[in-house]
């Protein structure tokens, strides 16, 4: 059904709705304004239900960081960099962001990187070793691990 098909919420109607979604999963102020445009409501009206979401501790930036961070770190496997690029893209601010980043712990962060660094290596069978090399070193950046800390780890790898 389109959003034209769709039918207006009240305020109230919307409210309702939107703590339910709220409550289900974390979410951030961004996903939770577009779904209430959806509900047909305007910015004022948005605004007012999104302060009391806040009130009501429904909605919490810090909150939802922490979590999609540490989610995305252990279950997708992501560096820091793609989860902070993430994370912009969602709105949350700067402050939220590297709040949630500074609660990976390094050392399984190191951990992660290494053991998908060697998957890798593993998995690339053909080509040269600076073949071999250069689409390891590709995947572990896409993954959105920092440049630096790939580079040390391949050569880590190298000395194996």
């Amino acid at each position: 059904m389109s959003n034209e098909e769709r039918e207006r919420l009240t305020p109230t109607q919307a409210a309702e709705r939107i703590r339910h979604y709220c409550a289900y999963a974390e979410r951030c102020h961004q996903d939770v304004r577009n779904r209430l445009y959806q509900f047909g409501l305007n910015s004022a009206e948005i605004d007012v239900i999104i302060a009391g979401l806040i009130e009501e501790n429904f909605l919490n930036e810090e909150r939802f960081a922490l979590q999609y961070a540490g989610g995305h770190f252990r279950q997708k496997g992501w560096g820091r960099v793609k989860i902070k690029v993430a994370l912009r893209q969602k709105g949350v601010s700067e402050y939220c962001i590297k709040l949630a980043l500074r609660h990976i712990e390094e050392e399984a962060y190191q951990q992660l990187l290494e053991k998908l660094a060697v998957q890798k290596w593993q998995q690339v069978r053909s080509g040269t070793p600076a073949q071999r090399w250069q689409k390891t070193r590709l995947f572990l950046l896409q993954r959105g691990f920092e440049p630096d800390l790939v580079q040390r780890q391949l050569k880590a790898m190298e000395s194996m």
